[in-house]
């Protein structure tokens, strides 16, 4: 599953982080890529960040092997770390079906060895060669939309950049709109999560991420919501999150 949108902020590594985070703690074991040049994931782990040919950059410069590249993450599950060279891919290795197959050729023999067949994937907040790999990859995406209405817009613009792919992929992306940072106390972010609802129907998860410190907090100190607070509101989110898509079949 990739987790994508065009805006930034939109809470993309959190949910990433947290989701994988709750499927440990159901006995889920997943795979966490980190595609973004910025490396934010790669950063809260601490201990992975390195040199580029120990990075996902790997993949794509020598075709190294994706178990190769994993680092473990306690209570998480295991890791492939990005790298500032990421942001190079797009102007070395052009955009033939190649490269934009890189990872899904990549993510199917790791899986054919016995790796890990579950796979969320920290996309970067723009299209280019790494997001059009995990969409190529991915058999659904999961778009975090925080509750604003520029968000709301932005939203807009990637259900129209999923809708033009379809007929490149020749197949219908499966989607869910999250929304994050939501604050009860505002009338504005009700108000988003009904004309997202009238927009997007069921795909809109029903599960909100509330707008809670320790979710802020947490990556500070380099810990998922569950490690660094299990009883907070953000803990309950993301685990009504994973029983949620859980429930639609959609982790």
């Amino acid at each position: 599953m990739a987790i994508f949108n065009q805006k930034g902020g939109v809470g993309k590594t959190t949910t990433a982080l947290n989701l994988a985070a709750a499927l440990a703690r159901d006995s889920t074991p997943t795979l966490l890529i980190d595609l973004d040049p910025q490396a934010h994931l790669t950063a809260i782990h601490g201990h992975a960040l390195g040199e580029a040919h120990n990075s996902v950059f790997a993949l794509y410069q020598d075709n190294r092997p994706l178990e190769e590249l994993t680092v473990i993450w306690d209570g998480v599950g295991r890791l492939i770390p990005a790298h500032a060279e990421l942001i190079k891919v797009d102007s070395l290795f052009g955009k033939g079906p190649a490269i934009l197959n890189r990872l899904n050729t990549g993510l199917q023999a790791l899986e054919t060895s016995g790796g890990e067949s579950d796979a969320l994937i920290d996309c970067c907040p723009f299209l280019g060669v790494l997001s059009l790999n995990a969409i190529f990859a991915s058999d659904r995406i999961l778009v975090p939309i925080s509750s604003d209405y520029l968000s709301m817009r932005g939203a807009l613009q990637i259900e129209h950049t999923l809708k033009a792919l379809e007929p490149v992929l020749k197949r219908r992306i499966e989607r869910r709109y999250l929304l994050t940072r939501f604050d009860r106390r505002r009338k504005m972010s009700f108000d988003i999560q009904q004309r997202l609802s009238q927009q997007f129907g069921a795909e809109l998860c029903e599960t909100v991420i509330s707008e809670n410190v320790a979710i802020a907090e947490a990556p500070s100190v380099s810990l998922d919501i569950f490690t660094h607070s299990p009883t907070s509101r953000g803990a309950q989110d993301y685990l009504a999150l994973m029983d949620e898509l859980r429930t639609a079949r959609f982790v």
